[in-house]
């Protein structure tokens, strides 16, 4: 044994120290990228948590501020891991914002798009909302003319409202996979116009007149909220006999799609429908990492960067 103790000390010895260079030649963990802030939103009316995407490298400059509200049974981390919006945000030079509904106000952490308080300006979650892309205008040095609003499912159902009720806040917005504001005044009216797409305005009166620019994304094979809630919100905005609309067919990653464009008055467009054969209620094109994404299909959340970025607040008259 005694000849061989002096060997294994030695293996031991080579072992260590070659185990010691690998770890120095071994690079360090990058520090993170992009700083993604928690916080809590307090106004009169009620107060929100919330996380907000900074991205790197603009410092200085008047960045666009998008607000990205999650569906039921999400919430932030979730919902920017399906739309990897963060590292798009990071490389167009948007704020993202992602309030978050705690199960307190709805036990499946859903937007409450179908109460009559939560669909009006002034009230209940819109109020919220729009003080807390207000606060973050006033903060962050956003550009108060490019502040967008999208959803998902209840968030944009959410993200409609929020795009009718303040227009002086919310230049366009994104409906994925949502409903019109008025679709409903409780549970049960919710249930049916999600089932069935057969619609029985409930909301609250408004002028009639069209919305802000509004870009929509809805599965034809979703069974979670029918289809024809996607044109129900179109058919809302547009208010009236609508333009001459430019349509698309195509195909991209997998899935069949029908792009409707309605060009507004100044040439830019003013609604688009995209309309995703296949696809269920799922966020189009993006990261099955999170909840509710599917890979396939045009990738939404470049589409709406895209289309917001063609955008500006308009006067209010």
């Amino acid at each position: 044994m005694k000849p061989f103790a002096p060997m294994l000390s030695r293996w031991l010895r080579q072992a260590t120290n070659s185990l010691r260079r690998a770890l120095l030649r071994r690079p360090t963990a990058p520090a993170p990228l992009h700083r993604f802030d928690s916080g809590t939103f307090v106004t009169t009316v009620g107060a929100r948590p919330y996380k907000l995407f900074v991205p790197e490298g603009f410092t200085g400059k008047q960045l666009p501020l998008l607000v990205m509200l999650h569906g039921c049974k999400q919430d932030p981390d979730d919902f920017a891991r399906g739309t990897r919006m963060n590292d798009l945000a990071q490389q167009q030079g948007f704020l993202v914002l992602y309030p978050r509904q705690p199960p307190r106000s709805n036990a499946a952490k859903c937007w409450n798009w179908f109460m009559p308080n939560d669909q009006r300006r002034g009230s209940g979650e819109p109020a919220v909302l729009a003080g807390m892309a207000r606060d973050v205008v006033a903060t962050h040095g956003a550009d108060p003319d490019r502040v967008f609003v999208a959803g998902l499912s209840a968030g944009g159902a959410m993200a409609a409202i929020l795009s009718r009720e303040y227009p002086d806040v919310f230049a366009a917005a994104g409906v994925h996979s949502g409903l019109p504001q008025g679709a409903a005044a409780d549970v049960a009216s919710a249930l049916t116009v999600m089932h069935t797409g057969r619609l029985r305005p409930f909301g609250p009166s408004r002028s009639g007149g069209p919305g802000v620019p509004t870009i929509v994304f809805h599965g034809d094979a979703d069974k979670t909220v029918h289809p024809a809630n996607g044109q129900h919100v179109v058919d809302d905005v547009l208010a009236g006999t609508p333009p001459p609309a430019q349509i698309n067919r195509g195909e991209h990653q997998g899935r069949l799609f029908t792009h409707t464009v309605f060009p507004g008055r100044d040439g830019r467009p003013f609604v688009e429908h995209w309309e995703v054969h296949g696809t269920g209620h799922a966020w189009s094109g993006g990261d099955p990492a999170g909840s509710y994404a599917d890979p396939h299909g045009p990738d939404a959340s470049k589409e709406l960067l895209r289309f917001f970025g063609l955008q500006r607040r308009r006067a209010i008259s």
